[in-house]
């Protein structure tokens, strides 16, 4: 089948978001001007640039996440687990604006060093960000679509060392989950390796991925 998406495209479920999957998920926490922790899961999140590192993330409407980066200029990415599944979960909520979802979800919270956002204590990995660009995103138009994506460079990195293998970070071991469109889930349970043209073959070998516990 063709469509075009202004024209709608006759199934039940949208592909679009099973297509450009799987998808990582942007665990994204932040704190509004009155100092209150915010914690919200993305699945329009990815690396956008690597030296500096940068992330982002999109929001469809300028949701908590994105209105308090905005204006604190900072956030913090937590890798979400399967482990964390419920937790991350529970915190896509629709919380009022002066409820914490770290509260709310029950999920306990570890300082920041270089921003004020709190990370998720139990995550593996964490980012810590500050803002470099927020802007409403427009279609072909020119007309507002109420999308907002924020790109952050990241000023620091929480890396649990039980995920450190041979010094590379061990995603099985970690229990990397995915959003996959739908309402579905991939874990990261098995990898392969593939070296590019340009590598020349000087690549080091990597580690045989542990099966997930």
């Amino acid at each position: 089948m063709f469509y075009e998406p202004r024209n709608g495209h006759g199934l039940p479920w949208d592909p679009f978001k099973a297509i450009v999957a799987p998808r990582p998920i942007g665990w994204i926490s932040t704190i509004d001007a009155a100092g209150r922790a915010n914690l919200a899961p993305y699945s329009y999140f990815a690396i956008v640039h690597n030296a500096p590192p940068m992330v982002a993330f999109g929001s469809e409407g300028l949701k908590h996440s994105a209105a308090n980066a905005r204006a604190s200029g900072e956030f913090v990415f937590s890798l979400a687990t399967r482990d964390l599944f419920e937790a991350m979960n529970a915190s896509s909520g629709n919380q009022p604006a002066d409820v914490s979802e770290f509260e709310a979800a029950g999920i306990e919270a570890a300082p920041s060093r270089m921003v004020r956002p709190p990370r998720v204590a139990a995550s593996p990995a964490a980012l810590e960000c500050r803002v470099v660009h927020a802007l409403e995103l427009h279609d072909q138009q020119g007309r507002p679509s109420s999308g907002f994506l924020t790109i952050g460079q990241v000023v620091g990195v929480h890396i649990d060392e039980r995920c450190l293998r041979d010094g590379r970070f061990d995603m099985v071991e970690a229990g990397t989950i995915a959003r996959c469109g739908y309402r579905d889930y991939a874990q990261v349970t098995e990898l392969f390796e593939a070296l590019r043209p340009t590598d020349g073959g000087a690549f080091p070998p990597a580690p045989a991925s542990r099966p997930p516990p």
